[in-house]
């Protein structure tokens, strides 16, 4: 199987092309995105130089998943899932902060904490945690959304004095991001999970706020398995986890980072077809089903054209 990690298409209507580090997303009339989720891997804000087959489809079809399970909470930009590499949907305009919510003391806010910090983006942290512990209750951890490079961490008051979001909008998302959790949290539950920290993005259309992007992808969230959780936190193990965690620290074992000066270890076809063996356990115990590749044509010309037909069938219904 070809990865697919660039793609060109010119659809009725474009009117522009965004390319993020994993999704190519086409402007269609000013009115609909075509988000194509490529099976480009990014780490420590880097794109990785090797794609991962059917990367792009499992992170696809579990945001569509959470996307249609959470739509009772709040509206999505989700219209339509036409080949399963791609989401079409309303165009919003973005809010300039991802919602970042935490139910657990790990990865970057344990980071800041194992370092003496006792607050992160203006939120208190009790004394006295260890990694992986439970928040008393969840906390939300804002980023602004940088155009390049690293997101920044940002307070709900910093966030309201610069003008970002306005006061009413941000406490409203607020509460969004704490209801999808729960959801998020309780399915994660059904599964014999625990959802630990994921990012939420916001966006409005015609005065209305929309959740947009990915969500409860293991791109954007971090999962621990529950059998066991209590015994290792006890004995200070780590974590069995279900996440984008693992590819990080193969890097990390391999001397990247993301630093200046530093090289993307080699990702043979061994590392490749591991991640890619990866993710689909993740999509299998994430959503409990069976995970089905969509194609195994070897030719990603193949996989192009099929993409290009099913998305402009999609554009001329709606």
């Amino acid at each position: 199987m070809k990865a697919i990690t660039h793609t060109d298409f010119t659809f009725d209507g474009q009117v522009g092309k965004y390319t993020g580090k994993v999704r190519d997303v086409y402007d269609i009339d000013g009115k609909y995105l075509v988000m194509v989720v490529t099976d480009r891997i990014s780490a420590f804000d880097v794109v990785l130089p090797e794609g991962i087959p059917y990367k792009g489809q499992v992170l696809n079809q579990i945001a569509a998943k959470f996307l249609d399970a959470t739509a009772d909470i709040i509206p999505n930009w989700k219209i339509a899932v036409p080949d399963p590499m791609v989401t079409v949907g309303h165009k919003c305009e973005p809010f300039k902060v991802e919602m970042v919510v935490r139910g657990y003391l790990s990865g970057h806010a344990w980071r800041e904490y194992r370092e003496g910090k006792r607050t992160i983006c203006g939120v208190p942290m009790p004394d006295g945690m260890v990694e992986n512990q439970k928040f008393p209750h969840p906390i939300i951890t804002p980023t602004s959304k940088a155009s390049e490079g690293h997101d920044e961490d940002i307070s709900k008051e910093e966030i309201i004095a610069s003008g970002l979001v306005g006061r009413e909008d941000y406490e409203q998302l607020e509460k969004y991001t704490l209801a999808i959790f729960e959801r998020g949290t309780r399915m994660a539950a059904e599964k014999g999970l625990i959802l630990v920290d994921t990012k939420y993005e916001f966006g409005k259309k015609d005065g209305v706020i929309y959740l947009m992007d990915e969500i409860h992808t293991p791109d954007s969230s971090r999962y621990f398995y529950a059998d066991g959780y209590e015994e290792r936190l006890a004995k200070g193990e780590k974590q069995r986890q279900l996440s984008k965690e693992f590819v990080r620290e193969w890097l990390m074992a391999n001397g990247f980072q993301g630093k200046e000066g530093q090289k993307v270890p080699e990702m043979t076809p061994d590392i490749v077809n591991g991640i890619t063996d990866r993710y689909i356990e993740l999509y299998e115990h994430i959503t409990g089903e069976k995970f089905v590749k969509a194609d195994t044509v070897a030719d990603a010309g193949g996989i192009l054209a099929r993409i290009e037909k099913n998305v402009s069938s999609c554009l001329a219904s709606i």
